[in-house]
């Protein structure tokens, strides 16, 4: 069994990292003392100001602890939730709190305190309660149906054929794909780990039936595929021979599987069950590693990771008999390394509903178009995309590229479904009639259905059916959308009966893109268009990123953008320390963000100047301090600073490799810059572009680009008979196409208090004063230009003007325009 108590490091503020019971805690050292309450207290304390103890000193029991040892003494005593035993140790060394009771844990405030290190979040529960509470007993039917599904690939697919496998027999993308291997591996067998989603190109050679030719990836050669096949069948017969003699890290230097690491760790887990735990995504296996030992496992190559977990896990003997989807359950359970959050998307099942109760029987959501036929048959997004437009582009659509591209998001959104995440069913525009979580089975087609052959197996709750207050009026033209946290807490606060403690909240992909990117390079910058919310994302993500790190803080991380509750968040993140926000600008310079000498009053002399650390310098320093708290610095308008003269020598150290290293600065000062600080920028692309930018800074910053939001904001709503959504979309790519992606419109200027605007007036209003300014300014007076953007009922390309129209005749203009009577589905 692992040890009980671990010292992992020693961080920079002296305080000791530990490892116990599958949680990692930032040790403060006791002072030569330990303190017991006054009154039945049962925790052992470091500090007389814990909030835990203070104000009852008179009946504290203090006892000397000379080699400050007694926190770890009293864990190990009774190892792994063994309370009783820890009991007996206090009484015997008689840590009595004022009850005269013995003490059995160690406080979680002024002793070990909880921390997620590497951006890695700590579990709810110790690892010893979470095998006690793990119902085992509930996953029969589960490891039966793997069991099967194991036997199935094993006889479809004995191993034995490898050697001679033809290149049909494992590609998607061929006629007979469907029985193919790599089918298999990510459709053919739900009950087992999953690799579903990314590209394709996790299948390393597969069929690309919208161009006819085959996908091969990098390094296997691009001129034959025989060739090529021939290379991945050798790695698999290798690799599956390393698994056999339980030489797992060996499988990370067959260069021809290198860029398949999913598919060769889900293909080991069906035919060698008990030699590899079931977790095909490499960084989830890094995670679970942390939690069972502390160490941090981000160096490990993808199948060492996976041989050090089996090892931990065999090593704690408590897992003894278990069954491999046992134990890859029960981690996902317990430590669970993917975001809390869940996409919620809301289904009509057809016109009015009218395909409610077969959906509710059956289990399954549904949906139409099904000309285009079975998704998992399609080897990539494009081209699905293809097949979509080929199939309904005239005929449905009327060849409109911006309703045919949203129609297809559509569809293709319900199909990126995933187990847990949620499904509302809904009845026009304003009828909620259940909520299903999404299961094992995900999508499915169902060939034996007259239409709607799209579906997605979901369990229904119809506890929260309900007519919403509020009409939501894109519900009614579209078939898939995604709901908002707002809404999604509106649907949960109208469930009947009672609801769940901590209801999921729809997920930001955004929000997990940055701190992807964060954890990667320690900083990023948001670019892009006007009006594409990159300060409303910045602000959002950095509650959000730091709610959920410090969760003692009990703030909401989705609170709604804008309310009372989302600025007292944001306060008292920035009345830590640990939000700090600053917007550059032309005056802003190195003495601001770092250290400089500024007035400091007059004496005989005449006027005093006195060294005053910058901004970032204060961060810094507090973050070195607190080495396992987060630290984040929202930079705005972060290209309208002179950025090389503002960073100086920081720029150096802020690459990942260099956190830590110190530098001397021109006062002769020590500087450095701790892992724990990140950096998100904002920039707006309409100003200057990410190519005029200093060299230096692209290199050591990440850079993602927000683009206008069509679908998920305005798409669906309407002004008159006019869609938001496809107005924003048709415009854009005018735009797009005379002027390149970074001058288009965003979506922000269509939104009025965070709502869509509604009314002729208001839409009016926006395009008067908001969008034509910013056209006519790209356009630099070039009439005929502005005409071809939005049209010549609008602009007087001989009078060089914009047409005088009142509110209803600009909004029927924009109508006949942008408008397009084209069928749903």
């Amino acid at each position: 069994m692992p040890p009980i108590v671990s010292i992992k490091k020693e961080a920079a503020n002296g305080h000791k990292i530990v490892h116990y019971d599958g949680q990692v805690y930032e040790l403060t050292p006791s002072p030569g003392e330990v303190i017991c309450a006054a009154g039945t207290g049962t925790a052992l304390h470091h500090r007389r100001d814990c909030t835990h103890i203070a104000g009852t000193e008179d009946g504290w029991r203090v006892y000397p602890d000379a080699d400050g040892d007694l926190w770890r003494r009293l864990l190990e005593s009774g190892a792994l939730g063994e309370a009783e035993l820890r009991r007996k140790f206090a009484a015997a060394a008689g840590l009595l709190n004022g009850s005269k009771r013995p003490v059995d844990k160690v406080c979680g405030t002024c002793a070990l305190v909880q921390v997620g290190i590497g951006g890695v979040q700590p579990p709810k529960k110790a690892l010893s309660t979470a095998i006690d509470e793990f119902d085992r007993a509930a996953l029969a039917e589960r490891l039966h149906q793997a069991d099967q599904e194991i036997a199935h690939v094993q006889t479809a697919f004995p191993v034995d054929a490898w050697p001679a496998m033809p290149l049909k027999r494992y590609a998607l993308g061929t006629p007979d794909s469907k029985g193919s291997f790599c089918y298999a591996m990510e459709f053919g067998t739900p009950a087992l780990c999953s690799m579903k989603g990314g590209h394709a190109g996790k299948h390393l050679i597969y069929w690309r039936q919208n161009d006819d030719s085959w996908y091969i990836a990098s390094g296997l050669g691009h001129d034959d595929e025989q060739d090529a096949w021939s290379k991945v069948r050798a790695g698999f017969v290798a690799a599956l021979a390393h698994a056999t003699n339980g030489d797992l890290a060996e499988i990370d230097g067959i260069d021809a599987l290198r860029s398949g690491p999913a598919l060769t760790a889900k293909a080991i887990s069906c035919y060698f069950p008990d030699a590899i735990l079931p977790v095909t995504s490499r960084d989830h296996v890094r995670a679970f590693i942390y939690h069972l030992s502390g160490d941090n496992a981000s160096s490990l190559d993808a199948f060492a990771a996976h041989e050090r977990l089996k090892e931990l896990v065999e090593a704690d003997g408590r897992f003894d008999g278990w069954h491999p989807y046992e134990i890859g359950l029960f981690l996902y359970e317990w430590a669970d390394p993917r975001p809390p959050s869940r996409t919620v998307l809301k289904v009509a099942p057809g016109e009015k509903a009218r395909l409610w109760d077969d959906c509710l029987a059956g289990g399954y959501i549904c949906v139409g178009w099904d000309d285009v036929g079975d998704l998992t048959t399609f080897t990539s997004e494009d081209e699905y995309r293809a097949r979509f437009e080929e199939a309904y582009g005239d005929s449905l659509y009327n060849g409109f590229k911006s309703k045919i591209s949203a129609k297809a998001n559509e569809l293709w959104r319900l199909y990126q479904l995933e187990p847990g995440d949620l499904v509302v069913a809904n009845e026009g525009n304003s009828k909620v009639l259940a909520v299903g979580t999404v299961t094992q089975d995900g999508y499915r087609w169902l060939p034996e259905r007259e239409e709607y052959r799209h579906t997605v197996a979901v369990d229904w709750d119809t506890s929260y059916a309900q007519t919403l207050a509020e009409s939501h009026t894109a519900w009614g033209t579209v078939t898939v959308a995604r709901v908002s946290t707002d809404l999604w807490k509106t649907i949960v606060a109208g469930k009947a009966g009672p609801t769940p403690p901590a209801p999921p909240v729809p997920s930001e992909p955004l929000f997990e893109k940055i701190a992807a990117l964060l954890e990667r390079k320690g900083q990023a910058v948001l670019y892009g268009p006007p009006g594409t919310g990159k300060t409303y994302a910045s602000l959002r993500f950095a509650l959000w990123w730091l709610a959920t790190r410090m969760p003692e803080l009990a703030l909401d991380p989705v609170a709604d953008y804008g309310t009372a509750e989302f600025r007292r968040a944001l306060d008292t993140l920035s009345e830590s320390g640990h939000l700090t926000q600053v917007t550059f600008h032309p005056a802003y310079g190195y003495e601001d963000f770092i250290e400089g000498y500024r007035p400091d009053g007059t004496g005989g002399d005449g006027l005093r100047l006195a060294l005053r650390d910058g901004i970032f310098m204060r961060v810094c320093e507090a973050a070195a301090i607190h080495p396992e708290r987060p630290y984040l610095v929202l930079i705005d308008e972060i290209n309208r600073g002179d950025i090389p003269k503002i960073l100086g020598e920081l720029i150096t150290l802020l690459e990942p490799d260099k956190r830590g290293l110190h530098v001397t600065l021109p006062t002769g000062r020590r500087f450095a810059v701790p892992p724990n600080v990140r950096i998100v920028g904002t920039m707006n692309t309409a100003d200057r572009s990410i190519r005029l930018l200093d060299s230096a800074l692209r290199r050591r910053f990440a850079f993602y680009e927000l683009l206008p939001d069509a679908d998920d904001v305005l798409y669906g709503r309407k002004v008159g008979d006019l869609d938001l959504g496809l107005l924003l979309r048709e415009l854009n790519r005018r735009v797009v196409a005379e002027l390149g992606r970074e001058r288009q419109i965003g979506h922000s200027f269509f939104l009025s208090g965070g709502r869509a605007v509604d009314e002729p007036g208001e839409l009016a209003a926006v395009i008067r004063t908001e969008v034509m300014p910013l056209l006519q300014k790209y356009a630099y007076d070039d009439y005929s230009l502005l005409a071809r953007f939005l049209g010549e009922r609008i602009v007087d390309v001989r009078g060089h003007t914009v047409t005088d129209l009142e509110d209803d005749a600009l909004v029927d203009a924009l109508t006949a325009e942008f408008g397009a009577a084209v069928g749903d589905r």
